[in-house]
């Protein structure tokens, strides 16, 4: 960043982070959180709302699911999280929009069995010609106060500290890197060359969209990906079940460590910063990776308080498509800045800040930025 319009430009396309803006804001501004707030590997869970079964739908269709896809029933069940903390280091209160629990109901669907790859976007690239937002040169009308000097194609690149920093704003371990898209991660001098079967990043919203649609398929809704996430299970914390670490082995690729210091991800689980797709077992209908390695774009805009609207309406809600709009008062760029829902965490959750990685929490993502956490997988109607 060469200068103080770049470092705007940079602020303004790290918005991507934007699940971040609902909660730096609450956590404790003095001390590390692991001197402030006792760190345990149950959370905190509210009784006010009950999970109720799951009902599957019997039907199946006949013939065989389209390459590389799982049928996932549909039926009703119950949506949302009664979670009360952000980590497993009780930061307060803002899982609230993953609140109030209610039933929704969903038709059947196939779904991707793991994340879009690199290998899988590039033959849509190859097919199509098609440049991702992070490979197109920013435009004066997006960013009016940027030089033209600062108008370069890039994407936002996590960044570890040198050292201990307290968690309440994530700018520290962000940065705006020049040349940084789908086919170069980590930036310009890196490559995919070899990481055919990771997921592909980098990619924003309209990006995911274009790919499903020659590929014959669409984004999922959110409680499309919900339903398919708990596998037919009711009211687990987890796409696996209830416990983080059964039988003492981590089940998805999430951070472990003090985040964000170099070399703080102690890699238990596996891998150091992002892996392969599907090096973990499946849940129940037999997706991977449906916590961490990569958040997830679905097709809902966000609002805050969507899931109450819901369950004020007493019904069970079928094939809901989210709200007709992007909603969030508490947002400090709302509404220069519009978002859809993220689902699934990253390999960037970690216990001491951001658990999304449970199975009805939610994310949120500006949907013209990209980075190197954020990817997708797509569904197909029957």
């Amino acid at each position: 960043m060469k200068n103080k319009t770049f470092w705007i430009f940079a602020v303004l396309t790290i918005s991507i982070i934007s699940l971040a803006y609902g909660y730096t804001k609450l956590m404790v501004p003095k001390k590390d959180i692991a001197e402030t707030a006792e760190c345990h590997e149950i959370p905190n869970t509210s009784e006010a709302s009950a999970f109720k079964p799951t009902i599957e739908n019997k039907d199946k269709p006949a013939g065989k699911a389209p390459e590389g896809m799982v049928w996932i029933p549909g039926g009703e069940f119950s949506m949302g999280s009664n979670v009360e903390d952000e980590s497993l280091c009780s930061i307060k209160g803002v899982t609230k929009d993953a609140a109030p629990i209610h039933r929704v109901y969903v038709d059947g669907y196939y779904m991707d069995k793991t994340e879009v790859t690199n290998e899988e976007f590039e033959k849509f690239v190859k097919a199509t010609g098609y440049v991702t937002v992070a490979e197109q040169k920013p435009t004066k009308e997006e960013f009016p106060g940027a030089s033209e000097e600062d108008l370069v194609t890039g994407s936002v690149v996590f960044t570890p500290t040198s050292s201990a920093v307290n968690l309440n704003n994530f700018l520290q371990w962000w940065r705006y890197e020049p040349g940084a898209d789908w086919r170069h991660p980590d930036g310009p001098q890196s490559t995919i060359k070899g990481k055919e079967k990771y997921p592909v990043v980098h990619v924003v919203y309209e990006d995911a969209a274009a790919y499903a649609k020659w590929a014959g398929k669409r984004l999922p809704t959110e409680a499309e990906w919900e339903f398919a996430a708990r596998g037919g299970k009711t009211g687990n914390l987890y796409a696996w079940g209830n416990d983080l670490k059964p039988k003492g082995k981590f089940q998805a690729n999430i951070y472990q460590g003090h985040f964000p210091i170099k070399d703080g991800d102690t890699g238990e689980d596996g891998f150091k910063g992002i892996a392969p797709t599907a090096q973990y077992a499946p849940n129940a209908y037999g997706l991977y990776d449906m916590a961490g390695n990569v958040w997830e774009w679905v097709n809902d805009w966000y609002s805050v308080d969507y899931y109450k609207s819901l369950a004020d309406s007493g019904k069970t809600i079928k094939n809901p498509q989210g709200p007709d709009a992007y909603n969030d008062p508490n947002d400090p760029n709302d509404p220069t800045e519009v978002k859809r829902v993220h689902r699934g965490g990253s390999f960037l959750c970690t216990d001491q800040y951001c658990t999304r990685y449970m199975v009805g929490t939610r994310g949120k993502g500006e949907i013209r930025s990209a980075a190197n956490h954020v990817g997708f997988r797509c569904v197909k109607s029957k």
